[in-house]
């Protein structure tokens, strides 16, 4: 008869096996899903709750130079343009450079407007500090994303020279 210890190693292999190979397709999935589905929220007015900030970030960064709904319309397309891309799996190199670019600017309030992102600067953020912050896991996830994508490009390129 099988023992306990046994019957645990065998079942914890099977979830690790489960988890490596599908683990990469579920995190790309799931940005992809976040990303289509907050640039779709910028679509509507008044739905999206960054949308002001962002509005008024992108603002400060391009000089007032475009209008307000240029601004959220085109944020709006470049979430859901990078969600996709990260659901579909195609064009990864581009999609990436986007969600980075688009990070950056994600970013800016902070320093920006920092009595909008934190109640107490630097530790106590607000809800949209929380906001932001949370694109910390973002931008790890499209790293390992990114060098899994490239990673096995590169390991066949290497494998045919």
């Amino acid at each position: 008869m099988e023992s306990l210890l046994n019957k645990v190693q065998r079942i914890e292999a099977k979830v690790s096996l489960w988890m490596h190979k599908r683990g990469h397709l579920l995190l790309r999935i799931s940005i992809g899903i976040v990303f289509f589905w907050f640039g779709i929220l910028k679509f509507f007015p008044g739905v999206s709750p960054a949308q002001d900030l962002a509005i008024r970030t992108i603002s400060l960064i391009t000089l007032n130079l475009l209008s307000a709904k240029f601004i959220i319309v085109g944020l709006a397309s470049w979430e859901v343009i990078i969600g996709i891309g990260f659901l579909t799996g195609r064009y990864m190199k581009p999609i990436l450079i986007l969600l980075f670019v688009q990070m950056i600017g994600t970013f800016a309030p902070v320093f920006f407007f920092p009595n909008e992102v934190f109640n107490a600067i630097p530790y106590a953020p607000t809800l949209e500090g929380q906001y932001i912050i949370k694109n910390i896991v973002i931008i790890s996830a499209a790293l390992v994303i990114g060098g899994k994508t490239f990673g096995q490009k590169l390991a066949v390129s290497n494998k045919n020279n």
